[in-house]
């Protein structure tokens, strides 16, 4: 563990787009603001961390930076690290980040570095513990209550049934949603603990660790609420000592 101030210091996952300005259209990495906002919020600081090579040397020498790790949402991730071929509603493999977030979370997972999942962060943590997922929801629940498109979040009740989650958020919370995939067979060491009515896993726990938290929804897109932000800060600040 880093020896640092007061503030600690969190990873964010980020996308590789491509992206435009000025004269320049090219590949960068990007965040939006939301996320980063909350974790300043919140109290940490945001450190931004792109797709790029990875092996195990490379992933404990970012964590050993890091007081916490946020594995954000974004492209879906690829079911061929779930044993499944793509459904046609599912997103182009990107396995540069796939790559990556695994390397990380699992990293984190060994050294008890405190994370948190957002969206796809949900579903990549249960993919990198042998858990499978939903390709395409609607085909399941029957609607599109969860992804209305054209960048618009659903608000979707949320029932929380235990754990850290219910700590910080209590027995309910409304869900910012914008996913066509959720998670289906746990994987190892998850416990759920929130689902939306029909059932569709909106948080799952990592047992054994001290702070191992994911939801399906995006924390991020609600101002007014950085509870979750809060509750990861507070245990990276532990977590350095």
């Amino acid at each position: 563990m880093a020896l640092r101030g007061s503030r600690p210091v969190i990873g964010l996952t980020t996308y590789l787009e491509q992206a435009q300005t000025g004269v320049w259209d090219v590949q960068a990495a990007f965040l939006p603001k939301v996320y980063f906002e909350a974790v300043n919020k919140a109290g940490g600081i945001a450190v931004l961390l792109p797709p790029q090579p990875v092996d195990a040397e490379t992933a404990s020498a970012v964590l050993d930076g890091l007081d916490g790790l946020i594995i954000t949402g974004g492209k879906d991730v690829d079911p061929a690290r779930y044993g499944q071929e793509a459904h046609a509603q599912t997103d182009e493999p990107r396995p540069d980040r796939d790559a990556w977030e695994d390397a990380l979370l699992t990293a984190a997972i060994e050294r008890e570095l405190p994370f948190l999942g957002i969206c796809r962060g949900a579903q990549l943590l249960n993919v990198a513990r042998g858990g499978t997922l939903h390709q395409h929801l609607p085909e399941i629940v029957g609607s599109d209550r969860y992804n209305l498109g054209e960048g618009n979040f659903a608000d979707n009740e949320v029932a929380v049934e235990g754990g850290l989650v219910r700590d910080i958020v209590g027995d309910s919370v409304v869900g910012k949603s914008y996913h066509h995939q959720a998670i289906d067979e746990l994987g190892d060491g998850l416990v759920v603990t929130a689902r939306s009515d029909d059932g569709t896993v909106q948080a799952v726990e990592l047992q054994g660790v001290p702070f191992g938290v994911a939801v399906q929804w995006h924390p991020e897109q609600d101002d007014d609420d950085i509870r979750l932000f809060a509750g990861l800060v507070e245990a990276a600040r532990t977590y350095r000592g």
